[in-house]
Formats: structure tokens, sequence, C-alpha cells
């Protein structure tokens, strides 16, 4: 077919970042809880006595990655990144002890304790830049709600409030009507741009079950497989999962082979930590972080969030634009960007590096306790 070499391939950032790779200044695992023994895989970047920002990354399950430090000036900041618990190299992982262990001691309270642990573990004791996407900014307006003096600032991509009609969103659609009618619009959600990827995701559950698909995915999830063939379908649903959340995190999807989204170990991580943060509303009391806004009025925040996210879509941060601004605290800068849900993408990618060099320092000195 002619005509489609102009086409843009890829909406992903490929070599616009103004900041090189690196590798760690250092790295470990930190013990956070017994029975069982949770352990934080971190790692440091950049200078060693600069100002500390602490990354939050999405699922809950999504761990981190190198190129996750990119954002940040490394002349100018100390780059912490880690993995929450059961994911990652954290130990240990949904994946290798499965649910019944890495699930246990596993909520948001834990791990918003996890994130003072590392501090102290740290030795941080001044506030801190907070930055974090998708689930990452669900937790770092929970941590600054419950800890606004330890924070400095708060970046925030792809907000994610994380009610049922979001969830819905992206998990329900269709998939109650999808036997006898596919393409019907019966609902609104992602699946109406990603039709093929849907079917995918909605067949692996029996037409019986569709009614509800988070709760069908989570009954999978929570089996103790007895044969080759449930160990299959677990396996089967996982990446099922993981891989319809990897699809339509980007406005442009990847055609380049299998992503971190299709490998086994990950799916498995993510897709189980996910369905148990969903099934228990994200451990958090109805309407928690609008209706405490309040609490972050003293914290400088900034917003990006991508135009065409069909994973976290817009509407969650027009909400929290409107309780913030309702509360006298609207956001210092709210970008909207041409792009989809990924921090990858490249408008989205570049504005979070614009504001991270335009924040105005912290001192490193200092106690302050949350």
């Amino acid at each position: 077919m002619t005509g489609l070499s102009g086409l843009q391939a890829t909406s992903a950032i490929k070599d616009e970042w103004k900041y090189p790779a690196a590798s760690p200044n250092g790295s470990g695992l930190l013990q956070v809880d017994t029975a069982p023994d949770h352990h934080l895989h971190w790692e440091e970047y950049g200078n060693p006595v600069g100002e500390v920002v602490m990354v939050l990354h999405g699922g809950p399950g999504g761990a981190c990655a190198p190129i996750m430090a990119r954002f940040f000036d490394p002349g100018r900041y100390r780059v912490i990144l880690f993995d929450q618990r059961g994911c990652g190299k954290s130990k240990p992982t949904v994946a290798e002890a499965g649910p019944a262990v890495a699930l246990d001691h596993n909520t948001t309270d834990h791990l918003v304790d996890d994130i003072n642990a590392l501090r102290d573990a740290l030795s941080i004791d001044a506030p801190m830049h907070v930055f974090g996407g998708s689930w990452g900014s669900t937790l770092s307006l929970v941590y600054a709600i419950r800890h606004p003096r330890n924070v400095g600032s708060l970046t925030l991509r792809g907000i994610f409030i994380g009610d049922r009609e979001d969830l819905r969103y992206m998990y329900q659609g269709n998939a109650a009507t999808f036997a006898t009618a596919p393409f019907a619009l019966t609902e609104p959600g992602s699946y109406v741009a990603y039709p093929d990827e849907w079917k995918a995701f909605v067949e692996v559950i029996s037409p019986n079950e569709r009614g509800d698909m988070m709760g069908a995915y989570k009954a999978i999830f929570d089996m103790s497989p007895a044969s080759d063939a449930e160990h299959a379908l677990q396996r089967r649903a996982a990446l099922a999962w993981s891989v319809w959340e990897g699809t339509i995190s980007n406005m442009i999807p990847k055609d380049d082979g299998p992503s971190k989204f299709g490998d086994a170990a990950f799916a498995l991580s993510l897709a189980q930590i996910e369905a148990h943060y969903f099934a228990n509303h994200l451990f958090l009391e109805p309407n928690y972080i609008l209706g405490n806004v309040d609490k972050i009025a003293g914290i400088p925040t900034h917003m990006v969030h991508g135009r065409f996210d069909q994973v976290c879509p817009l509407t969650q941060a027009s909400r929290l634009v409107e309780a913030m601004t309702a509360a006298g605290i609207a956001p210092i800068t709210y970008v909207r960007t041409n792009a989809g849900h990924s921090a990858m993408e490249l408008q989205t990618a570049l504005a979070l590096t614009t504001i991270m060099d335009g924040l105005p320092p912290i001192h490193v000195s200092g106690t302050r306790a949350g």
C-alpha cells in the first residue's frame, strides 16, 4: 500500500532525552517488614548531595526502570528509584512466591510507611520532590496528604483517582454484551480505540462471567492451581491483563516485539497486585484523595496528563484540578499533552523534564519530621 511511509510510527521518546542514561551510584535491598520478610529494591542516581527526588512507579506492581532517572538533571538531583512490595527486584515477588505470600502486608498504608523507611535508611531528613505517574500519582498524593512536611513539591503524571467508574472504563467496557455484539458501544471504555486487543482480553473470561471482568480475573488469580491446565489459565490471564494495559498505554501501540508487559514474571506480579488493590478499593476510604486535598495546600503541585490517555482518562485529572481549585490550591502547572498514558510518550517526557528543570530549589539540610 502506498503512502504509509509518511505516517507516524511511534509516539514514544527516542533520541530526544535531555539527560543521558546512567548507572546507579548505589543500590540495595531494604527490609521493611517481617512475616513475610518484605525487602525493597532501591537504586540511587545523580548527585549524592543533591535535592532528593523520590520516584513512585505505577501499577500498582509496575516496578521501576533505570530510564526513569533520565527525567532529572543528574548534576542537581539525587534520584531514588525503588520497586514497591511484591514486584520488580523487591522480595518476595508475586511471580516467585505467589500471592498468598507477596500480597500479605501489601496495602497502601504499607507502601506509605515504606517511603518513610526508605527516607530513614538513606538519611533523607529534608523535604523531597515526589514524582509519580499513574498509580504513582495516587501514592504520591496519599503520601503528601499524610506527610506534607516531607514533601517539597509534587510532580504528577497520568492522574489516577481510582474510583470504580475509572476502573470500569478500562476493564469492563462492553464485555457483558461482547459475545453477541462485540463492536457495540454499549458502555464507555478503552476498548473503543483497541477492538482487537480488547477481544484478546475479554475472551479469557467465559461469557457468563463477563458482567464483572475484574472479579472474574481476580478469581483466576486467587485460585491455587491444582493442574497444568489451571496453571496455564492463570498465566494466560495474567499475560492478557498485563498486555492489555501495556498496549493501551501508548497513543500509537508498539509493534516492535514483546515489551515488559509480555514477560510472564512481570505480568504475574502486575496483574495480581493490581487486582488485589482494585478489589480492595486501593485500600482507601471513598473520596479519600479529593476529600483531603486541603492537606497539600502548602505543596507546589505540577501535573502532566496525556489528552489521549486510555488507561487514566483525562477526566481524572480534571476532577483533581477541580477539587484543588475549589480548595484554593490550583496546581502551578497543568500540561495536557497530545499523548497517551505512558511517561515515555514524547510530549509527556519532555514536559516532565521541563517541569523538573524549572522547580525552585529546596534545601537539603535540616530536619522536618512528617
